[in-house]
């Protein structure tokens, strides 16, 4: 048996031992996971709270069978998706519904410029974000998630997905040149 299904087993039964290394194993990371979202870091440590509580909660849900990793960010991060639709604030700050067609294309040459932003600058300047934007940014390109799965997981349109994440990297790229003029 792996550390992991020890720990994971453990916790199914309620070890508080087993619970305890878990969450010291996974709390960087998980918090990590909810500052993308959240707007601060209270409320980010908030989510990072309520996703252990929910991670105990369904661990026995797991099936042993995929990256348990995985597997926990993605329930973080639905939990940080159930509080910012709880919020109502989500999707109702900025987006307007524009044709794909309206949409210039950003130029994705990477300048030397570009090359000098570091991780922590980028992460910073996504935290930026309206919230809205930033959620869509965070599931397509840190997360992977396709428009059609965005728009069904915020309950918007498709369209809308895609134009979020299009304002999204035009406000990056923005912040990004005024940094480095």
């Amino acid at each position: 048996m792996t550390k992991e299904q020890y720990l994971v087993q453990g916790c199914i039964d309620k070890n508080i031992n087993a619970q305890r290394e878990l969450y010291e194993l996974y709390a960087a990371k998980m918090l990590s996971v909810c500052t993308r979202y959240m707007c601060d870091e209270d409320e980010a440590r908030d989510a990072m709270h309520d996703g252990f509580v929910r991670l105990f909660d369904k661990i026995q849900k797991f099936d042993q069978k995929g990256s348990f990793e995985g597997w926990i960010r993605k329930l973080f991060v639905n939990v940080c998706l159930g509080k910012l639709r709880i919020s109502k604030k989500v999707m109702h700050e900025s987006i307007r519904y524009e044709d794909d067609n309206e949409m210039e294309i950003i130029d994705e040459s990477i300048s030397d410029v570009y090359k000098q932003l570091e991780a922590k600058e980028l992460m910073l300047f996504i935290r930026e974000l309206p919230k809205s934007f930033r959620s869509v940014f965070n599931l397509h390109a840190i997360e992977g998630y396709s428009h059609s799965e965005i728009a069904k997981r915020l309950g918007i349109t498709h369209s809308a997905s895609r134009a979020a994440y299009f304002r999204a990297r035009v406000l990056l790229k923005e912040k990004i040149k005024l940094m480095y003029k």
